[in-house]
């Protein structure tokens, strides 16, 4: 053992638990969302924000109302195998990846995890963010939606032969 694989060790324990304490905060920012929105706009009221407007929606697919009609174990499922193929990947990569990719990484972590939270209780995802031109969706499809943007370009911009997160 040599005397820098501390300090790697340390490393990478202290980036693993940035992802997942910046992943956990940003689910709970989007569940708490969820909840206040699900009380304040029960009786169908909507709250104009300017380009987007509060307004209390569920959905039992995945995105676009995909799977709809699927049960809801089905779904439940298959996103839970993807949640956790998705953080053994963040597990194994986060230690040497940039800062760039640790925060996609945990954005989608968040967004993912949050969603299938909510789905747990009735098989449904709240969302409650409308354009009037795109689908109603949520905080969580926000950082997913973002955290896989931001991954696509960390991995695009790494030079050939370069691990891509």
């Amino acid at each position: 053992m040599t005397t820098r694989e501390p300090a790697k060790t340390i490393g990478a324990v202290r980036a693993r638990a940035v992802v997942i304490g910046l992943a956990m905060l940003l689910a709970a920012v989007d569940l708490g969302l969820k909840v206040w929105v699900s009380g304040a706009l029960a009786g169908g009221e909507t709250i104009d924000l300017g380009p987007v407007q509060l307004r209390l929606g569920f959905n039992s697919g995945v995105a676009f109302g995909l799977g709809a009609d699927l049960p809801a174990g089905v779904v439940l499922s298959v996103t839970g195998l993807i949640i956790v193929a998705l953080a053994v990947f963040a597990w194994r990569v986060t230690p040497t990846a940039t800062l760039p990719a640790r925060l996609a990484l945990a954005a989608l972590l968040a967004g993912a995890g949050a969603n299938l939270v909510d789905r747990t209780a009735d098989g449904m995802v709240i969302d409650y963010l409308r354009t009037g031109w795109f689908p109603t969706f949520n905080m969580a499809d926000v950082f997913i939606t973002i955290g896989a943007a931001a991954l696509v370009l960390v991995s695009l911009g790494k030079r050939q032969g370069e691990d891509p997160a």
